[in-house]
């Protein structure tokens, strides 16, 4: 480390870390090493921070626990396309005589190096950094110097919220040590409401007094109304709507079918020609592409993905689609019952899954059998695309759940992806289980010769699911972990 034991800046920690977010692939069990130690089991957080910002279940044996109690760095979802967002909020800083900023500075690169792999947001919160809090700029300098390309390659946006002059002169000060194609990725608003349209707003966890500061501003602004603070009723949707609409909506409006047309037509294309892409659905699209292809399904439009030469569209899209479910695949109820997987012992846990996914819609079971069905195939091809089990966990995990209110805390990151892992990695003893939802045995029941709706339609999605697509031969895979 090169950084002095010097109060650093919130700027330029922002600045620094985010200058240096990059994609670096830590091995899998390192990283779920951290993730567990940052964490403590599985309660979620509340949608707006405590005042003390500490988050309810850190536990006092995190390696970082001195610097991680104030709750300046938060993880805080995902934003419209399926990049992690972290928050960094100013307002948390405690004096410098509080806070070791080396520390700080070291439990930020602890933080990223959990999540550098894949592509990322990071929103700056500028608002409480003042003279008692803010770090040298000889920190800062030395700090930036840390973080090489490793952390900045990922790094995919970086909004500065409530920017000052401080912020603006600070910038000048190191634009000439920052790259110009870094520089395109900040970007500054004024206040909240800016942000909604660039993630999802009732995700974010932003400070109390951030938000009591976004109120003042709106209210020094005479003859101008500030925007409402509750989003407006959504319109009806169209017809052909496919994003942002139920499961049921979607079968009733494509004379039943029970699996969406957006997930078959992706999944469907990746089967055939993705399944070998390395860093298959780590990588994100252009926002005018994802919007383009919303709005043709959402038209009853054709989608020819070979017109965008692309693979990671469609990832991407299909991503989106789950992402935009107004209740998420896995359900609010569920949500508890895998916060607990990890209290359960490893060779319960597979019976554990079932269990919980018996309690499940049986419309929601059977999409949820397609998709793993799929990933569990793009698993098998891990030698060549560097996705197995666990790497799509942590990519999916949060796109199949989250909580009916705000975002889900650091500590439920470890549960959630580990009950998703569970999901790819034993597919076939999870879903052939005897048990359908609601208790209902798998094997057909027979009504007048034939096997009930959904019950045939669970057998055919685990059918087409385990058919592959023909592929070269592909070497040994690993042996499956110890979950």
């Amino acid at each position: 480390m090169k950084g002095r034991q010097e109060a650093p800046s919130l700027p330029s920690l922002l600045e620094n870390a985010l200058t240096s977010f990059n994609v670096h692939c830590l091995p899998q069990s390192c990283r779920d090493e951290a993730v567990a130690a940052v964490l403590a089991a599985g309660r979620r957080r509340p949608s707006v921070v405590p005042m003390a910002g500490q988050d309810p279940t850190l536990s006092t044996s995190h390696p970082f626990y001195d610097v991680a109690r104030h709750g300046i760095l938060q993880v805080a979802g995902d934003d419209r396309f399926g990049r992690r967002v972290v928050t960094f909020s100013c307002c948390r800083m405690p004096p410098s005589h509080e806070l070791d900023h080396q520390r700080l500075l070291e439990y930020l690169k602890y933080m990223l190096d959990q999540y550098v792999e894949n592509d990322y947001t990071i929103i700056y919160f500028h608002y409480g950094l003042n003279s008692r809090n803010k770090p040298s700029l000889g920190w800062l300098q030395s700090a930036y110097k840390e973080f090489d390309r490793k952390y900045k390659k990922n790094l995919k946006a970086l909004y500065v919220v409530h920017p000052t002059s401080f912020i603006k002169v600070l910038w000048n000060l190191f634009k000439p040590l920052i790259s110009h194609k870094f520089g395109k990725k900040v970007t500054y608003f004024n206040n909240l409401s800016e942000l909604r349209e660039h993630l999802k707003y009732d995700q974010l966890i932003v400070p109390p007094e951030v938000l009591r500061y976004d109120e003042k501003l709106h209210s020094l602004h005479e003859g101008r109304p500030p925007p409402s603070a509750k989003t407006p009723p959504p319109r009806p949707p169209l017809p052909t709507q496919q994003f942002g609409v139920s499961l049921q909506y979607l079968k009733d409006k494509n004379q039943g079918e029970l699996i969406p047309p957006v997930l078959r037509f992706t999944v469907t294309y990746l089967r055939e020609k993705g399944l070998r892409t390395e860093g298959l659905f780590r990588r994100s699209a252009s926002v005018q592409t994802v919007r383009e292809i919303q709005r043709l399904y959402n038209q009853g439009k054709p989608v020819n993905f070979d017109d965008y030469g692309d693979i990671h569209i469609p990832a991407v899209i299909l991503k989106t689609f789950l992402r935009e479910l107004p209740q998420p695949l896995l359900t609010f109820q569920a949500y508890e019952q895998i916060l607990g997987i990890t209290c359960v012992e490893s060779s319960l846990r597979v019976t554990r899954c079932r269990q919980i996914l018996r309690s499940l819609p049986e419309h929601n079971y059977i999409v949820l059998c397609y998709l793993m069905g799929f990933l569990h195939a793009v698993s098998q091809e891990s030698i060549f695309n560097k996705m197995n089990s666990s790497n799509l966990a942590c990519v999916f995990g949060l796109n199949l759940i989250w909580p009916s209110q705000g975002a889900s805390s650091l500590s439920a990151l470890v549960p959630l992806n580990l009950f998703t892992e569970l999901l790819i990695e034993y597919y076939e003893n999870i879903f052939s289980a005897p048990e359908a939802p609601g208790g209902h045995g798998l094997a057909p029941q027979l009504q007048g010769g034939r096997a009930a709706p959904l019950q045939e339609a669970v057998l055919q999605t685990q059918a087409t699911a385990l058919t592959k697509p023909s592929l070269p031969p592909s070497p040994l895979t690993a042996p499956r972990r110890h979950l």
